[in-house]
């Protein structure tokens, strides 16, 4: 990409990170792509005279769960409307000691454990992409932005992390004990259940994504901690 080219930003939030109040001088536009609609509307404006857009990845109201979010009309999407790079967080599960809940981790590493999800716009659809494309991954996330992050963490005084491993699983349900211990063993850092494939399909499209996760507790290899409750419906009753 040359240096000249004009950077604009596209902002994918993460579970309660995607307030639009962010943005200066905001629009929607709700758009359609070949692979259906993605997420939510597209906020535009500006951070800082900068060019951005806004998606929130499960929805505005977080109806979506990680398994049905459209990630090929995400990143469709926020290419069409001409975005050079993506800038994305998440929320976390700590698989490490020394990654403790509130801190932040710019991952550079990921291991997929999905199951139901699209990984590449090239899937033999009439309207997609003719051929096949088989992307390297051996640096899934963008080096340069992930130096821009880690650089502004360090101005501001944010503990980071400055580098780490995602592991994602499927969803919507958290890891057994036995996964989570397993997945410390695998040598993970983290995980979640939305990195995989949204970073192979930004790097599939050319666009350069980093990713800035927080680590909400500590999954549940680590006995004794507060157990995880989240999004339990009141109506559920024991059969």
């Amino acid at each position: 990409m040359s240096s000249t080219a004009p950077i604009k930003i596209g902002i994918i939030g993460g579970s309660g990170l995607d307030d639009p109040d962010i943005l200066e001088g905001r629009t929607e536009r709700y758009v359609d792509t070949p692979y259906g609609k993605p997420s939510d509307a597209l906020i535009l404006g500006k951070i800082k005279n900068v060019d951005c857009v806004l998606l929130a990845r499960h929805g505005r109201q977080h109806t979506i769960m990680p398994s049905n979010v459209n990630y090929q009309a995400n990143i469709w999407a926020l290419r069409e409307e001409g975005c050079t790079h993506l800038l994305v967080t998440t929320a976390c599960g700590s698989l490490r000691e020394e990654i403790q809940p509130g801190d932040i981790i710019i991952i550079d590493q990921f291991i997929d454990r999905t199951t139901k999800r699209a990984q590449t716009f090239y899937d033999g659809q009439p309207t997609s992409p003719p051929g096949v494309c088989h992307i390297p991954m051996a640096e899934p996330f963008c080096c340069r932005t992930r130096e821009v992050l880690l650089e502004v963490a360090r101005s501001l005084g944010i503990k980071c992390h400055v580098k780490g491993t995602m592991l994602s699983i499927e969803g919507p349900r958290f890891s057994s004990r036995a996964e989570s211990l397993m997945f410390r063993q695998w040598g993970a850092d983290v995980l979640n259940m939305t990195t995989v494939p949204e970073v192979v399909l930004a790097k599939e499209a050319g666009l350069c994504y980093a990713s800035i996760a927080m680590a909400t507790d500590y999954d549940c290899w680590k006995e004794h901690e507060e157990a995880k409750i989240m999004g339990i419906c009141s109506s559920v009753k024991p059969s």
